[in-house]
């Protein structure tokens, strides 16, 4: 492995956030923001099969592998978070049921589910798994860091701020 910077770090804390010591991270720290929205193994799994179209309860528990119990939990906790919403459905002579939705919210979660797909696909050397591919052309989609400016930003080249400090 090569270090891009003298301590091994590859996004550079600059401003406030240089003293880290005097700051807690769940006050600073977007991304444990995020994973307690999503953060468990189990609804990113649920995630998943929703994104592929699932969205009946039984059909996503069914695909998961997860028990009823914990898929119940789960996904109350995406819809709480607002990543999925509940739709009222009924089957011909049953009762009211609600499959699962991706909201707005959840869709914001694309790039994420796509780069955790390919980095999983190389983790093994490439093995058989899944790809996801552009409908257009057929060509193997992949995720880029981009700065606002349009420039690709690999690690190593990105340094971390407050929102307030900008």
């Amino acid at each position: 492995m090569t270090a891009t910077q003298p301590d091994g770090g590859v996004i550079t804390p600059v401003g406030s956030l240089a003293d880290r010591e005097s700051l807690t991270a769940q006050v600073w720290c977007p991304i444990e923001r995020a994973l307690e929205r999503v953060g468990t193994r189990s609804a990113m799994i649920l995630l998943r099969e929703v994104f592929y179209g699932e969205r009946r309860f039984d059909d996503l528990a069914r695909r998961t592998g997860l028990s009823d119990a914990v898929a119940a939990k789960r996904l109350k906790q995406l819809v709480a978070n607002g990543l999925l919403a509940q739709q009222p459905y009924r089957d011909p002579g049953a009762r009211t049921r609600y499959e699962y939705v991706l909201t707005d919210r959840g869709r914001e979660l694309f790039a994420l589910l796509v780069a955790l797909a390919d980095w999983g696909l190389r983790l093994d050397g490439d093995q058989d798994g899944i790809e996801f591919l552009h409908s257009g052309c057929g060509s193997r989609l992949n995720v880029t860091v981009h700065c606002e400016a349009g420039h690709e930003v690999t690690a190593g080249q990105a340094q971390a701020r407050l929102v307030s400090d900008g």
